[in-house]
């Protein structure tokens, strides 16, 4: 015997069941993004609590006073920035490497532009060379030998990029790139 229908077609039971179905995630997504815009407690440094005690003065009788106590939330301190460290600006016409820092176990350093690859030595290093119209990028790494920590930079026109190596074998890399209409960046 063929099975009794149950009085909807399976198509009538699905235009009621996606509809409803949305409806409820559009109310969950609601519920959920009704919260209370909390922001993350642990970026949030907890302000010092300041609690202030007072003996009240009365005309009568030196009897036991009542202590007041009196709680106040100090403001914090507000944040200076640290003022940046300025490199003194390159010549008009030089480009000026600098590498500095430790480096126990020994450094190598190169520095140049896209046709010149030149060696440096020791820390402090600081290089200078003639400015080519012609260059298309400036740049100096410093790759430690074993460990350390130094700090690179590369000057043209008064810009300035840094880079900083820390850790064995790690390499420091600060390059400036002409730009297509002139000026370095």
């Amino acid at each position: 015997m063929p099975p009794q229908p149950t009085g909807r077609p399976k198509w009538a039971r699905k235009r009621i069941v996606i509809p409803a179905a949305l409806v409820i995630l559009f109310i969950g997504v609601g519920i959920g993004s009704s919260g209370d815009d909390q922001k993350t407690v642990a970026s949030a440094k907890p302000a010092p609590r300041v609690t202030v005690t007072e003996t009240a003065q009365g005309k009568a009788k030196p009897a036991p006073a009542p202590t007041v106590t009196v709680t106040k939330t100090a403001k914090p301190a507000p944040v200076k920035a640290k003022p940046k460290k300025t490199e003194p600006a390159a010549p008009a016409d030089k480009v000026v490497f600098k590498v500095w820092g430790s480096a126990p176990s020994g450094v190598d350093i190169t520095y140049g532009s896209d046709s010149d690859n030149l060696q440096g030595r020791g820390l402090p290093m600081t290089k200078t060379l003639t400015l080519k119209d012609d260059a298309l990028y400036y740049n100096v790494t410093a790759q430690l030998q074993g460990g350390g920590d130094v700090h690179c930079s590369v000057t043209v026109d008064g810009e300035t990029k840094t880079g900083h190596a820390s850790g064995g074998y790690n390499i420091c890399n600060a390059q400036l790139s002409g730009g297509l209409f002139g000026g370095w960046n």
